[in-house]
């Protein structure tokens, strides 16, 4: 059993020791628990409540905002920080689209292949970043994408792109329930952004498998 006191991960000077307990309590991570929770208390009001679950759902996505704002205010950035607030986004979306297919399953094809598109893009990307030495997956330059580059370094592009993603979804999730402003009319009002976002999906993944294949033929010539 590893024990979460025993040594310090990392030491400055003039600064205490951070145990990993230290870590996973970081400001940025709490804010990320919350996340869950609230994700997943959406989750059991999706068939019947969808006032509460868009609040629920919304709250979690709002919070998406502020861990990243909270690292960098507290110096709190972590790779568990960045890695959980990848996977709650992950999995919170891949969830409300799982129950898309249950009130939608006319589209059930549509849905599976959007969940696939973002998982697998986001998945190759983080781990071609990492793989390559870079400290986060946010650091794309323009070399790399230039869609990407203004994606993930212009935070105003990033939060409102992935605000408006979510946004298309709750807006269809909510216009099965006969809510036309928030449902219908803001599901062609989003629509714009969404569809970016599928493309910048789409991008991400063929740079990440570039990317990949590139550190692959590198190696190989390294072992020749």
């Amino acid at each position: 059993m590893v024990k979460e006191e025993a040594e310090p991960i990392s030491k400055k000077s003039g600064q205490s020791d951070t145990s990993v307990r230290d870590i996973l309590w970081f400001i940025p991570n709490q804010i990320g628990y919350v996340r869950i929770l609230t994700a997943i208390l959406s989750f059991f009001c999706m068939k019947n409540h969808p006032v509460y679950t868009s609040i629920l759902y919304g709250v979690s996505g709002f919070l998406d905002a502020f861990d990243g704002y909270a690292a960098r205010k507290f110096n709190q950035g972590t790779r568990f920080g960045a890695v959980l607030d990848m996977v709650t986004d992950r999995c919170a979306t891949s969830s409300l689209i799982c129950f898309l297919c249950v009130i939608y399953p006319q589209y059930c094809v549509l849905w599976q292949l959007l969940v696939s598109l973002d998982l697998t893009s986001h998945y190759m990307h983080m781990y071609a970043m990492m793989s390559s030495g870079s400290s986060s997956h946010k650091n794309v330059d323009k070399s790399h994408s230039k869609i990407l580059s203004l994606y993930y370094n212009n935070r105003n592009v990033l939060f409102v792109v992935c605000l408006v993603n979510e946004l298309f979804y709750v807006a269809v999730y909510l216009h099965h329930f006969n809510f036309f402003w928030l449902g219908t009319c803001m599901v062609w009002i989003s629509a714009p952004i969404w569809l970016f976002k599928q493309f910048a999906n789409l991008v991400q993944l063929k740079a990440a498998g570039l990317m990949l294949a590139t550190l692959d033929a590198n190696a190989r010539v390294k072992e020749e």
